[in-house]
């Protein structure tokens, strides 16, 4: 797997909520993390820390056992909750805390399948073939009333209240992350970001950076992509790449 992130402030952020981290291993698996914090001063920047490095640290200690067939439903989403708790530890220690809180979508690769849990609205996406698919379904007010077919995905795009979310880590002690899972091809990118990418650039121009920009100038790209659309706020990137560098650059 080729692995490629970046995360920027945005245009109108006074500080940067989002976090980001990709790993690969020597024995072949490979996992990566994106979180969109929530909160007062610091408080959105530190829940996110806190969720991607706990996170971080179950996959370093348990991703054996998803090599060694056991659920990865199940570990992934302990791994989830896990961080969940690290979160309300940390603000029953500093009550000033209270309310922080992140979105997480997470991706790991053991061999050609991707196995992808997720809370909140931060999205994880298949380009295959020129084209774009979302794997994640967000956790939004806004989402709820799509689903419920009281909006359209138009008139949801540009919704006062799209950015309400309706699950996150942080926010509820009984955290149940949602999971999917996908076949992974020979070229297939893995793209995983926070809302900060998805609400500024529609999909299809998101696909046509991706055809066109070698994989790592490519989130550069859509990061000045969304910047130029709007960037109202944080923009995180992370791509995840099927096939070995050397297809790319010889």
């Amino acid at each position: 797997m080729k692995l490629s992130g970046k995360t920027d402030i945005g245009r109108y952020r006074s500080e940067n909520q989002d976090c980001l981290l990709a790993q690969d291993t020597a024995d072949g698996c490979c996992w990566g993390i994106v979180c969109d914090g929530m909160g007062g001063v610091q408080g959105g920047k530190l829940a996110a820390q806190i969720a991607v490095d706990t996170m971080n640290q179950y996959m370093e200690k348990n991703y054996p056992l998803l090599k060694e067939g056991r659920s990865p439903q199940r570990v992934l989403t302990i791994g989830v909750e896990e961080a969940n708790n690290a979160i309300f530890r940390r603000t029953y220690e500093d009550k000033q805390l209270t309310g922080m809180g992140t979105t997480m979508v997470c991706a790991c690769v053991i061999g050609r399948m991707v196995h992808i849990v997720h809370a909140g609205d931060s999205r994880g996406y298949l380009f295959r073939d020129g084209k774009l698919i979302q794997l994640t379904h967000d956790h939004s007010m806004v989402q709820e009333l799509v689903d419920s077919g009281q909006l359209t995905q138009e008139q949801a795009a540009n919704h006062p209240q799209k950015n309400l979310i309706t699950k996150a880590l942080g926010v509820d002690i009984h955290l149940q992350p949602d999971y999917t899972r996908s076949e992974l091809l020979d070229g297939d990118i893995l793209l995983l970001c926070t809302d900060g990418l998805c609400n500024m650039v529609k999909d299809e121009e998101m696909a046509d950076v991706l055809i066109q920009e070698h994989f790592f100038d490519a989130a550069d790209s859509l990061i000045c992509h969304a910047l130029n659309n709007g960037g109202q706020d944080n923009i995180t990137v992370l791509l995840m790449g099927a096939e070995p560098t050397e297809e790319i650059y010889g």
